[in-house]
């Protein structure tokens, strides 16, 4: 699956299929409380997925559905082998549904290090894109390829960029 490449530092253009995920939907959620999106959703995720016999199959992802402001409206979640059988509400009252990573053709680049550096490293990848004769297109997302712990280094983190291209 592409979401587990190596890092590129270089613009990478892919031909991909659809991906099944569990998400959670944020819309119009503060960019002050994203970090709050993210662990209330993965708190109950991986439970939630156990208890419905669904297997993870790739790494966590955020795929926004708008440009962020002072607001952004995202899903929060992972790859998985089969759907659930219809939206689950956990006790935290995060609501899970079915949804997909989109297929067609995508742009790609890699960001090596701590999540304070996304910012700019959209900025640099998006200019890439367009410098490349590509036009992006909504929506966009990025795969947190290695999996924060609070002991590890922040610099080693590899979050993967991607757009769908126009």
């Amino acid at each position: 699956m592409y979401l587990m490449k190596p890092p590129v530092s270089e613009l990478e253009i892919l031909e991909v299929d659809d991906i099944a995920t569990v998400v959670a939907v944020f819309d119009n959620h503060p960019m002050s409380e994203m970090a709050s999106a993210f662990d209330s959703t993965y708190q109950v995720l991986f439970p939630t997925l156990a208890a419905q016999g669904i297997h993870p199959i790739g790494p966590g992802y955020a795929l926004y559905t708008s440009v962020p402001s002072d607001t952004v409206s995202l899903e929060v979640g992972i790859p998985v082998d089969q759907p659930l059988d219809g939206d689950i509400t956990a006790d935290n009252g995060i609501v899970l549904k079915n949804s997909t990573i989109p297929g067609g053709k995508i742009a790609r680049i890699s960001h090596l290090g701590s999540f304070d550096g996304l910012g700019q490293a959209w900025g640099t990848f998006m200019e890439s894109v367009a410098q490349a004769g590509h036009s992006a297109d909504m929506p966009f997302w990025e795969v947190y390829v290695t999996e924060p712990s609070p002991d590890m280094d922040p610099a080693t983190l590899q979050t993967d960029l991607y757009t769908k291209l126009k």
